[in-house]
């Protein structure tokens, strides 16, 4: 399997780039709109056909680069198919596998975050990795005061869906603010502050109810756009347009 894990700075999101190696078929787990040049090249240096992207849920931080790739590969839209936008074209549904060419990728509802968020196991011929996106994070997790979270609902798809999986399985999540890569389920079971150690459900919402955490900068333009698979709305701050003026993609 080729893999790149690919960093965009401005919201600190990792996207993932999953290949076969033999058929050159590839997928991009969570592309961002501002990184889509740095994506096509990169394809195109491996000499890889881009198939699908995949988003884990709506995002509130950036705006996903799916429709663009798209529009300029014309490969296929994947999402989650609880809340998937008309524009996408494959619903990501629990215990039905999304192959491209060797490579099985595993869909995992992993609710709280989002009441829609998925999270994707594959095993890379020599063990397990799950892209986690916001629901678990590297020694924390995605926030739960917005777009229909539920901190109950989070802790009960980590600790029943993503800490059941072997502890070998590493982790790969949709954000990091501290320059770290990847983890792995059983250290985060054994590390994670708010949800490792035992911690219990009562405990897990009290962290989060108590987060104190800022607005959003970008979920006021982020969530509509993304609701049409990355296109700019109207309201996007002037200081966000650029990937929007170089793509033509303002409404």
């Amino acid at each position: 399997m080729i893999f790149r894990q690919l960093f965009e700075p401005d919201s600190s999101t990792y996207t993932y780039l999953l290949a076969c190696a033999e058929t050159g078929t590839a997928a991009l787990i969570d592309p961002v709109i501002d990184t889509v040049e740095r994506d096509l090249e990169m394809i195109q240096q491996l000499q890889l056909k881009l198939a699908y992207t995949i988003d884990t849920h709506l995002h509130a931080d950036h705006l996903t680069g799916a429709r663009v790739l798209r529009d300029k590969t014309g490969c296929q839209v994947a999402f989650p198919e609880v809340e998937k936008p008309e524009c996408a074209d494959i619903p990501m549904k629990e215990g039905v596998p999304l192959q491209f060419g060797s490579i099985i990728l595993d869909p995992l509802f992993t609710p709280g975050h989002t009441s829609h968020h998925f999270a994707y196991r594959v095993d890379n011929g020599t063990q397990y990795m799950v892209f986690t996106g916001d629901a678990l994070l590297i020694e924390g997790c995605g926030r739960t005061d917005f777009q229909s979270g539920d901190s109950a609902i989070l802790y009960r798809s980590i600790r029943e869906k993503l800490f059941t999986l072997a502890d070998e399985t590493l982790v790969y999540p949709g954000h990091d603010y501290n320059g770290r890569h990847v983890s792995s389920i059983g250290q985060e079971k054994e590390r994670n502050p708010r949800l490792g150690m035992a911690k219990t459900e009562a405990e897990f919402i009290t962290i989060m109810k108590n987060l104190d955490l800022p607005y959003p900068r970008k979920i006021d333009f982020a969530v509509p756009g993304n609701e049409q698979c990355g296109r700019c709305p109207k309201n996007v701050p002037a200081e966000f347009q650029g990937p929007c003026v170089r793509f033509d993609q303002g409404e």
